[in-house]
């Protein structure tokens, strides 16, 4: 299948309160949100029409923007209509959104005071992140060349493009070594997350997962939880050392864009997905479907 660039597609694109044709949505080269990653964005995923937990990807979103030092001169009122006005402009209701803001051109150096603050979103369609027979079978996943950073050295809580960085890159280097992706240890060398999914173990018939200290706290992370504990599956959040992994029977990722994904090995441990993985699996696939107002319902 031909690849069909980002830039050269059909379609509609909010940005800073107006639709602009697809292939017309261009910032300049001089832009200090490409020089300086000084830009936030999300990951969101539209099911049947309805974007799934659409408010609580605005709120990290503005929140994202904060933590940098700007604020996104939209409401999350505004932000949330507008994700749901550009799915609808561009004529789809299984969708990827992908909202974006960054610092413009006013200023190109490390201070960036007087740069204004822009934001688009774009939608398109997407599938399986692994692709549908990768996924069900489970993905193979490689120790990543990089680490996760402390806290104090980057900020780690928000969903910034350069924290990115190094998770195409240990992406790029598990894929050349013929895995789907790579499972990134933190800077003391205990488990923190896949490039770009958190990640689950079954011990014991327990869910542990490592706390999300130096990495963000997933929105579909903290639905898997609440959906564990819907069937009385004890969830544990830990630190969690590289050498016990062995000890799992299942594991899985989950993030907007993998949503639940078995992993059937990791750098040689073999995994078998199991009863744990199909349930939540099989769950979260149902609630994405549902309506907000049932969403909600759900308590999941």
């Amino acid at each position: 299948m031909a690849l069909v660039p980002f830039d050269d597609r059909d379609g509609w694109i909010w940005w800073d309160g107006e639709f602009v044709p697809w292939r017309e949505a261009k910032l300049h080269v001089l832009s200090h949100g490409l020089h300086y990653a000084s830009a936030v964005f999300e990951g969101e995923r539209c099911y049947s029409g309805n974007i799934f937990k659409l408010r609580e990807h605005t709120e990290r979103l503005l929140n994202s923007g904060r933590i940098l030092g700007f604020e996104i001169p939209w409401a999350a009122e505004e932000i949330d209509a507008a994700c749901v006005e550009t799915v609808r402009r561009n004529g789809l209701t299984d969708a990827y959104v992908r909202p974006i803001a960054w610092r413009g051109s006013e200023e190109i150096g490390v201070a960036a005071q007087l740069t204004s603050v822009h934001l688009a979103i774009a939608v398109w369609e997407w599938g399986a992140y692994f692709g549908v027979e990768q996924r069900m079978k489970g993905v193979r996943l490689c120790m990543a060349p990089w680490r996760r950073p402390h806290p104090s050295t980057a900020p780690t809580a928000s969903k910034a493009t350069g924290l990115y960085m190094i998770g195409t890159m240990s992406k790029h280097a598990a894929m050349d070594g013929g895995y789907d992706d790579a499972l990134m240890l933190d800077w003391k060398g205990d488990v923190a997350e896949s490039t770009g999914a958190n990640i689950f173990f079954n011990m014991g018939g327990e869910l542990h997962t490592p706390t999300p200290v130096n990495f963000l706290d997933g929105i579909t992370r903290r639905t898997v939880m609440g959906l564990a504990k819907q069937h009385q599956i004890k969830v544990v959040e830990r630190t969690i050392a590289e050498a016990e992994m062995k000890d799992a029977s299942e594991v899985f990722l989950a993030g907007t864009a993998a949503e639940v994904t078995p992993v059937r090995e990791i750098a040689g441990h073999s995994f078998t997905p199991g009863k744990v993985t199909e349930t939540l699996m099989r769950d979260y696939e149902a609630l994405v479907r549902l309506s907000p107002e049932e969403v909600a319902k759900r308590g999941a």
